[in-house]
């Protein structure tokens, strides 16, 4: 009998702010999660947020309902095989970029159900914007439960396998773009006077505002951008000087860039 509602394989980072996160909203409680981190650090990290650490992978799927893989890419295949043994009926959720369900099923035991998930890092503020999929064995089921465990951290959609890595170079990359974005108009107020303080809270409510107006006015981006764009204005200044720096073409491509990597890191 399983004693963990969910496991870890992993505990980096994402897998810190998921862990975060879900207990934050109630989905599950800290002892309902278990982990397994050869690191350490990571370890005392995981059992100072009251998670239960557990000696090995193997241990991890045992003792867990719903197993989620949160390792680098090119460690996925070797975690998996040493958890396999134990693994009956888990429903299998794994979190590495650019590792495709093929492979991920491959170092499974047959018929192991399987999602494929990119979410991001801003789980851990319940605003995590991601994307899953279906893996050949995973139920409707399966499906509903993941999406659940998404949305109570964010956003979630539904998407082709094929697509994964557009979402991974999109959202799951994308957060640190928008970091650039708040860090640099913040530094544009500091050039034009303002304290560092009020030029950093200013950007990052700036960028919240208009993503808030995005989701709860469904209306386009320029049609939005269009409302407070007057002739002759300051804002058309802003956004000529952005054209002219081709900012839309470089984050289209630091886009494209992010998921032509996820892609080679699912080859490889």
């Amino acid at each position: 009998m399983s004693s963990a509602k969910i496991g870890f394989i992993g505990g980096g980072k994402m897998a810190e702010a998921l862990v975060r996160s879900l207990t934050n909203v109630k989905f599950c409680k800290a002892d309902e999660i278990a982990v397994f981190d050869p690191t350490a650090s990571r370890c005392k990290t995981m059992e100072k947020l009251g998670v239960k650490v557990l000696a090995d992978n193997s241990a991890v799927a045992a003792a867990s309902q719903m197993i989620i893989v949160a390792v680098k890419p090119g460690l996925v295949p070797a975690v998996l095989m040493e958890a396999a043994p134990a693994i009956k009926d888990q429903l299998v959720i794994s979190i590495a970029a650019g590792v495709t369900i093929a492979t991920i099923e491959a170092n499974l035991p047959g018929k192991t159900r399987v999602v494929r998930v990119m979410p991001n890092i801003a789980c851990q503020v319940g605003e995590m914007a991601g994307g899953f999929c279906k893996g050949s064995s995973a139920t409707d089921e399966d499906m509903a439960a993941v999406q659940q465990l998404l949305d109570t951290v964010g956003k979630s959609y539904t998407v082709t396998e094929s697509l994964m890595d557009a979402v991974t170079g999109l959202s799951g990359s994308g957060v640190a773009y928008i970091f650039t974005v708040i860090e640099s108009i913040a530094d544009g107020g500091v050039k034009m006077g303002l304290s560092r303080e009020v030029a950093a809270g200013l950007a990052a409510q700036t960028v919240l505002g208009a993503a808030k107006m995005v989701q709860e006015l469904g209306k386009h981006p320029a049609e939005l951008r269009d409302t407070v764009t007057s002739p002759g204005g300051t804002t058309i200044e802003g956004l000529h000087a952005l054209e002219q720096a081709g900012v839309r073409k470089a984050f289209i491509n630091a886009v494209e860039a992010a998921t032509l990597k996820s892609k080679e890191l699912g080859k490889k």
